[in-house]
């Protein structure tokens, strides 16, 4: 058996469904608040599902933090991007710069970011830290599988480590986000080998290809998976044929959180692929995901659906590197504050409303 499996038969002992008993509370206690039943939609749905997830009904979202995992692909040498790897390393020193989208609005919704070099094709000194990096950027899996089911597992354990540090440092709630000239290419791929859709039905231009560009890219993604045959059925063995070491970072961070008992935010299309490797390896897993937006890549709401989860923001975001996650925090706290502060039914006054037919 290889460590992989040993991990994951682990894991899967190890993480815990949510508690349905806290979600039953937290209902009950919105069924008090002085206000129309259900008028705050998803977002009680989402206050519900944290309480689950922390195993009480009384919480609190004081510390929250980012992780933005950042690696290149070798894929890219196949011409699918508009840009060079170069720029994968530019943006994540950005993000210990505010000089990137994702720390600005991370600055204004009090969120700490964490980037990660875990497989970068150079050095960033702010960010690299060597014993996180995986290599020095994947295979080009167009010609040779991506990494190996070694790699996947080194990448994967990265990711619980950072989410079970974060949760012993007193964080109550975690986004996820990536960095990666190459990952629509990566991520396409694994979702048509996982959702068992064609290829041309989940690949969209990512950041910026011509429609030229995108019959390379849905080709050269096709390419791979012929030549490798990717196991549906094993997500590591997917990963480490057509993946990415961020794909295979973040699915770790949500396998942390889950570990941990912590939500973590699903951002858009390569978090939420990466979500999804996550809970086809530990099913548990799902319990612990909370929806942020939905990506405006062709599989962005596929993938969503295949994990249950529908979006509380629709604004077209598809930036990546966790900028939806953060955008819906506030969103979060707001519904949470209602949820904890407003009076009751029975302290104004007002009469008890009532679930009518």
């Amino acid at each position: 058996m290889t460590k992989i499996n040993d991990m994951l038969e682990q894991l899967n002992r190890e993480i815990l469904p949510v508690d349905e008993n806290s979600a039953k509370l937290a209902r009950q206690r919105w069924m008090t608040v002085a206000k129309p039943l259900f008028s705050l939609g998803k977002l009680e749905d989402a206050v519900v599902r944290m309480a689950a997830i922390r195993r009480t009904p009384r919480y609190r979202l004081d510390k929250k933090g980012l992780i933005i995992m950042c690696a290149d692909n070798g894929v890219v040498a196949e011409g699918v991007t508009q840009t060079g790897q170069e720029v994968t390393a530019i943006v994540a020193d950005n993000f210990t710069k505010r000089a990137a989208s994702t720390s600005i609005m991370a600055e204004r919704a009090g969120v700490d970011l964490f980037p990660i070099d875990i497989g970068m094709a150079a050095d960033v000194p702010s960010v690299t830290v060597p014993e996180q990096k995986v290599a020095y950027g994947t295979k080009n899996m167009a010609r040779e599988p991506a990494m190996t089911k070694e790699q996947v597992r080194q990448a994967i354990q990265i990711g619980i480590d950072a989410a079970c540090r974060l949760k012993e440092q007193g964080y109550d709630i975690l986004a996820t986000g990536e960095m990666g000239i190459g990952n629509t290419t990566t991520s396409s791929a694994v979702a048509a080998v996982l959702l068992q859709k064609p290829v041309c039905a989940v690949t969209g231009k990512g950041a910026g290809l011509t429609s030229a560009g995108l019959e390379k890219k849905v080709a050269v993604i096709e390419r791979a998976i012929e030549k490798h045959c990717p196991d549906p059925a094993d997500v590591p063995d997917v990963l480490a044929k057509v993946g990415g070491l961020d794909i295979a970072g973040l699915a770790g961070v949500f396998l942390g959180g889950a570990l941990c008992q912590l939500p973590v935010v699903v951002d858009g299309f390569i978090s939420s692929v990466a979500a999804l490797c996550a809970v086809r390896m530990v099913s548990a897993v799902q319990g612990y995901l909370m929806p942020s937006h939905v990506s405006g890549e062709p599989a962005g709401q596929m993938v969503l659906d295949a994990l249950s989860l529908s979006p509380l923001l629709t604004c077209n975001m598809c930036l990546g590197e966790g900028s939806g996650a953060v955008a819906v925090l506030p969103l979060l706290e707001m519904a949470l504050a209602v949820y904890q502060e407003m009076s009751t039914f029975g302290q104004t006054g007002i009469g008890q409303y009532e679930v009518l037919d």
